[in-house]
Order: C-alpha cells, then sequence, then structure tokens
C-alpha cells in the first residue's frame, strides 16, 4: 500500500473518531445541562410551594384562633336561642318548610333551623329564609375572614422571624415537596432576614455544595424589612446529576480505547513500512558489499585454474594475498552483521581491561594517517586528558574510534580533502574524547536518526558511500554498554562532531 493511501485511510477514520468523540460529549453535556436545569425548576417550584404552604399554615393556625376565640365569646355573652316550633308531619304532598330565626346582634351566630310541614302556599316564604340564612353565613365568614386578614398583617408581621416559622414544621415541609418533585436526596437549609442575619440553620449542615444554592423569600407580601429567605443547597447534587449519564462512560472508555488502538496501529504500521524500506536497503547495500570481495575471490579462483596462465611465485603470492584480503573483508562484513545480531540479545560477552585511552586514540588516528592524507587532508591529536585510564574491552573500543573515523572519510565533502580533529579531556569524574571532520555534515531531521540500525543518511543520486548502516548503531551500543554517553552535533554542509564521555579509573 502506498504512503499517500495509508495517511488518507488514517486521516479519514481519525477524524472520524474524534468526530464521534465529539458528538458523545456534546450529547453527554446536553444531557447535563438539560438534567440541571430540571434540577433547578424542580428546586425552585418545591421552594415556591414551600413558602405558600407556610404563609397558607399561618394563616389556618390564625382562622382557628379567631374562630375558637368567637365561639367562646358568643357562648359566654349570648342568652338568646333561637326558638322554633316544628312539627314533622308527613303529608301526601310531601312538602317541607324552613323556619329560622338569626340572631341578628352577632355575625357569627349559626343558624339555627327547624324542618316543620307546611302545605304549598308556605314554599315561597321557606325559600326566602333559606336565603337569608345563606347571605348571613356568608357575612359572617366574609367579617371572619377581614378580622383574620387584619390580625395578620397588623399583629403577624410583627413578630420575629424566628417566632413566626415553624423550623421544624419547614423542614418536613422542605423534604415533601421535594420528593414530590423527584428530588430525593439530602439537603441543607438555613433561614435568615432581609439583612443577611442567619436565624435558623439545619442541625447536619455542612458547606460542601455551597456554591449551587437556591434560596426563596418567605412571606413575599410582607414588607420588605419583615420578609426572609430560605436558602437551601444540596451536598450530593452534582452525583445526583451525572449519574444520568453513567451509562454513557463505558461508550466513551470504548470510544478512547479504539481511538487509541487505532493510533498504536497506524503507528505500527508506518513503523513496519519503515522497516520495511530500510530492510530493502539493507539487503541491497548488502548485496553490494558482499559483491566485490566474492567477485575478487572468484576472479582469483578462475586465475589459479586457468592453465594457460603461467604461475610465476609472484603471481601465485600476489593471487593468494588478494584471496586473503578479500577473504578477511568478507569476514569483517558478516561479522558486523552477527555483532549487532548479538547486541539484540544481549548476548555480548566483552573482555575488559583497563586501557589509556589517549594511547588507544593516537595508535588508531596513526593507522588511519594514510587514508586521510591520501584525500589531501589532515589528521589531529589533541589529548588533554590527564586522567586517561578506562575499563573496556580493547577491541571492540578500538572499533569504535574506526567506525567513527571510518564515516567522517565516507561522508567528506566530494573532491575536497578531509581534516579530521581528535581530543581527549577530563571533566568531573569522566573522560571526554570527540571526533571532528570538516565534511558534508547532517541535515537537522536526520541528527536524531543515525543511530537507528539500518540508516543511512541519503547523499542524493551519489552511490559512491557503502555500507549497511550498522556503523553507528554498533557504536552507540558498544557505548552505552560501557556506561558512557554519545552525542552528535551537525551543521549541514560544515561538518559534524561525535563526543563520548565515560567513567575514568582512578589509581
Amino acid at each position: 500500500m502506498k504512503k499517500k493511501t495509508i495517511w488518507a485511510v488514517s486521516t479519514i477514520m481519525g477524524l472520524s473518531f474524534l468526530a464521534l468523540l465529539f458528538l458523545q460529549l456534546k450529547y453527554i453535556d446536553e444531557m447535563v445541562s438539560m438534567k440541571k436545569d430540571q434540577f433547578d425548576e424542580s428546586v425552585t417550584r418545591s421552594l415556591d410551594q414551600v413558602s405558600r404552604n407556610l404563609e397558607l399554615n399561618e394563616t389556618l393556625r390564625f382562622l382557628e384562633s379567631d374562630i375558637s376565640a368567637a365561639k367562646r365569646k358568643r357562648m359566654s355573652s349570648d342568652t338568646a336561642v333561637v326558638s322554633a316550633v316544628g312539627d314533622i308531619i308527613l303529608g301526601n304532598n310531601d312538602y317541607y318548610s324552613f323556619e329560622t330565626k338569626v340572631n341578628e346582634h352577632s355575625p357569627g351566630e349559626i343558624p339555627k333551623f327547624i324542618i316543620v310541614r307546611s302545605d304549598k302556599n308556605t314554599l315561597s316564604k321557606s325559600n326566602k329564609s333559606m336565603q337569608e340564612i345563606v347571605r348571613n353565613r356568608y357575612v359572617y365568614q366574609k367579617a371572619l375572614l377581614d378580622q383574620v386578614v387584619m390580625s395578620i398583617l397588623y399583629s403577624a408581621s410583627e413578630k420575629p422571624l424566628e417566632e413566626r416559622v415553624n423550623f421544624r414544621l419547614l423542614d418536613q415541609e422542605l423534604q415533601v415537596e421535594l420528593k414530590n418533585n423527584g428530588i430525593d436526596i439530602p439537603f441543607h437549609f438555613t433561614v435568615e432576614t432581609q439583612e443577611g442575619k442567619e436565624v435558623y440553620r439545619c442541625s447536619d449542615y455542612n458547606e460542601e455544595g455551597e456554591e449551587y444554592t437556591y434560596s426563596q423569600v418567605l412571606y413575599r407580601n410582607d414588607p420588605a424589612n419583615k420578609t426572609g429567605i430560605v436558602k437551601i443547597h444540596f451536598p450530593l447534587m452534582n452525583k445526583y446529576i451525572f449519574s444520568s449519564i453513567r451509562f454513557m462512560i463505558p461508550s466513551i472508555m470504548f470510544t478512547v480505547i479504539l481511538l487509541v488502538t487505532f493510533i498504536f496501529t497506524i503507528v505500527v504500521v508506518f513503523r513496519q513500512k519503515k522497516y520495511s524500506e530500510i530492510k530493502n536497503d539493507f539487503i541491497n547495500n548488502m548485496t553490494h558489499e558482499l559483491k566485490t570481495p566474492i567477485s575478487s575471490i572468484s576472479l582469483a579462483s578462475q586465475m589459479l585454474n586457468d592453465e594457460s596462465l603461467a604461475k610465476s611465485p609472484a603471481m601465485m603470492n600476489h593471487i593468494g594475498t588478494a584471496i586473503q584480503e578479500e577473504s578477511k573483508r568478507l569476514k569483517f562484513l558478516v561479522d558486523r552483521v552477527l555483532q549487532m545480531s548479538m547486541f539484540d540479545k544481549h548476548d555480548a560477552i566483552f573482555k575488559k581491561k583497563n586501557i589509556d585511552l589517549n594511547e588507544m586514540m593516537e595508535n588508531v588516528a596513526h593507522t588511519f594517517t594514510l587514508r586521510v592524507e591520501h584525500t589531501g587532508g589532515k589528521i589531529m591529536t589533541e589529548v588533554g586528558a590527564v586522567d586517561s585510564t578506562i575499563c573496556v574491552d580493547e577491541t571492540h573500543f578500538s572499533n569504535v574510534i574506526f567506525n567513527l573515523l571510518d564515516n567522517a572519510i565516507k561522508y567528506k565533502k566530494p573532491d575536497q580533502p578531509v581534516n579530521l580533529v581528535l581530543r581527549t579531556w577530563n571533566k568531573d569524574d569522566r573522560i571526554f574524547m570527540s571526533v571532528q571532520d570538516d565534511g558534508i555534515g547532517i541535515k537537522k531531521e536526520n541528527v536524531k536518526k543515525i543511530f537507528d540500525k539500518f540508516y543511512r543518511v541519503h547523499t542524493g543520486n551519489l552511490h559512491n558511500v557503502k555500507g549497511f548502516g550498522l556503523g553507528l548503531a554498533y557504536v552507540k551500543n558498544i557505548v552505552e554498554l560501557h556506561k558512557g554517553d554519545i552525542k552528535v552535533e551537525s551543521e549541514f554542509g560544515k561538518g559534524t562532531k561525535f563526543t563520548i564521555s565515560l567513567p575514568i579509573i582512578k589509581e
């Protein structure tokens, strides 16, 4: 599959997952908002009803008090009794008449009536008497209500709020009304005056959830300075609201898991594609690298088998040397691959001993002198480390320096000499060494990849740089297995500098 196709499919799938996750979160937000609005409306409706019930209860108390007082006054002062004589006589027409006498002195007198037998001529008179009874009852009830209203206006509103409100009854009213509106969670409330003075606080009051407080005015038809305020809040309000969206949590979790899995899959796909490309490059490079020594050995073998050629001692020596050198080269290439495989399996075994790094670096530099001078350049060593003893595997660490110098020569500027500088110095309890060149350098985007196995920096259309892309990966492994660090500084077109730090061995 082409890279563009993978990117297109990945983008579409990724956007689809993100859109699905966004819609789920949006739906949850809408549900929470709707549940919050319903909760607010229910609490407001409950508080309004509690306020009305409080005023109604107060009105009923005053009404009962006034009725009782009126009855006691009437029974003690009223000596006039309504008398009526009635006979109940059963007739053929079954008509009844009502005759009442109302006490005119007190509107509180409850009219008494006696059913008497009458004929059709007295029906009209009875109807008029009933109308009079109803009218007198209305006058009484209106006068009583007017008296209660005046008592509430001029008596009840003058009482302090703490005497006027039955807090135990208020608590019960709140519980009942909230349950009637579908809210059955713990709540805490306080009662305050309009000036903010707290006159009551429920016994189990705490401040949790106080940021969402609902308030309602008590006795709202009274003068402003005589009204009160009940404030209520719910410690478990958030849990109550979010309980309605619990079923969405698994859905979001599964969506996130799918999204993460998808991203991981795409990363693996791209990584495998990258490894596939690197593997192909490695196979091509390995084929090219192995082909040269094999061809040389094959050619030497043919020369030995060619009977037409005169085989002088000098020619035989030349052919033998060529076979030996190409065999060593072939062995070196195969060993490079086997070494990386060994490091991957953590089977590397080092024969460590104390080595003078200054001396090792000078020896390797001397070996490379001819190759550097062949390009027209020169190699310089600046040995500045005083404590230069390190404990390393001599063979492997010599190969580290060898690889760094070999890379510097491979990636020199075309048709220009290469100049190398090797330095050592001490800092704290570590020894540092650097290999610096003035070659083509490395682009910034490639610097972090040069230590990856099989990775080779592209050199455009030039194919004169040989290798498997294992050299720097080998260097990094060896340095880290010796408890060291390696870092690279490079500027494209100006050169590269590798710096290695190692712990020193003090006498």
